[in-house]
């Protein structure tokens, strides 16, 4: 287990300038923005802080978990299909444990980080001074 973490480790930090480095770009600026339209949303609707709702209310757990893994899925497939390509292209092999694991932390974790900070920065302010585009399906 430890040399499989050092592998991983050691092909993700060593390959950051590399071949494809957008692909440590694009899903987080994806989750981002998604993070930040539904934030936006949970504060018009006085929604709490999604992470902490998830961490402390167990009997929603798997309702939020499902409803954000419906926001976050298209970005985390995505970033597994860049990541299986850029494997191909870079080691002629593929290693889907390592490419699931990357997408997770460039997909999930941004959203999950995001989502409820711009919830509570939204409620601070005036809800009626928020984007209009936040509205949007």
């Amino acid at each position: 287990m430890d040399e499989l973490l050092r592998s991983f480790w050691q092909n993700l930090t060593g390959r950051l300038a590399g071949p494809m480095k957008f692909r440590f770009i694009l899903p987080p600026i994806m989750a981002a923005m998604f993070a930040v339209k539904i934030g936006l949303q949970d504060a018009r609707e006085g929604l709490p802080a999604y992470f902490w709702e998830v961490v402390g209310n167990p009997s929603q757990h798997r309702e939020l978990l499902h409803e954000g893994w419906g926001h976050v899925s298209k970005i985390f497939i995505v970033a597994v299909l860049i990541g299986l390509v850029y494997q191909n292209l870079a080691f002629r092999w593929f290693c889907p444990g390592e490419a699931l694991l990357v997408a997770f932390v460039l997909a999930v974790i941004p959203y999950l980080l995001l989502r409820g900070p711009v919830n509570r920065i939204a409620r601070r302010g005036k809800s009626d001074n928020l984007p209009c585009w936040s509205n949007v399906k």
